[in-house]
């Protein structure tokens, strides 16, 4: 299989560094611990499986063929980024709690950490494109089957994504012990709610 790995591995590592919806689940599943963070990296590649099967069966083009059915992915990829910063921002605005220490936020679930970051990056519009557009340039008339070339490429998407969420997961245990403070903690739901808000915004207003 002739193809450039290191464009290749050059355009997912891209992809990875720039904050998305995966990163912000990942980051702050993170910062309520090592377990829901790696449950949440796992859940981001198990979704980004999803998108590899659809490539391997030639899915991925037919999405992005059909205007109707991407529309479909994006609009419901918005409303739930919505509903995940609405539940962080929301909270914030109560004004019942002293200033000062409060008890720790409780554990988030390694089963809720899974899931959302799953149904995050199975709703993620551009990562359809992604497979639909961008993978193919890489795979080469050489004999090998394409399905065999799209699926160790996906397999390499996969594993470089393990690698940065692993980096991710590292920082938001570093960032654990600053949010024990109540005001730091509401500055931080407040910031990444309204992030995760406004990406889930701009998948709803977009134009495909």
């Amino acid at each position: 299989m002739d193809v450039s790995w290191w464009a290749f591995v050059g355009v997912v590592m891209v992809a990875y560094l720039v904050p998305g919806p995966d990163f912000l689940v990942i980051l702050r599943s993170a910062t309520r611990g090592v377990r829901p963070g790696a449950a949440a990296a796992l859940g981001a590649q198990a979704g980004l499986c999803v998108h590899v099967g659809l490539a391997v069966a030639g899915l991925s083009v037919v999405l992005a063929r059909h205007p109707e059915l991407l529309t479909a992915v994006r609009v419901l990829g918005g409303l739930y980024l919505l509903y995940l910063g609405g539940r962080l921002v929301l909270p914030t605005l109560r004004r019942d709690a002293g200033p000062g220490r409060v008890e720790p936020a409780p554990p988030a679930s390694v089963r809720s950490s899974f899931v959302q970051a799953f149904t995050t990056n199975v709703l993620n519009p551009k990562a359809v494109l992604f497979f639909a557009a961008v993978l193919p340039q890489f795979v080469t008339a050489d004999g090998v089957p394409v399905w065999t070339q799209v699926a160790v490429l996906g397999a390499v998407d996969v594993l470089l994504g393990l690698v940065a969420w692993t980096v991710v997961v590292l920082l938001g245990l570093r960032l654990a012990a600053l949010l024990r403070r109540e005001r730091v903690r509401r500055a931080w739901d407040r910031t990444t709610g309204v992030a995760l808000g406004g990406l889930g915004a701009g998948l709803l207003v977009v134009r495909d």
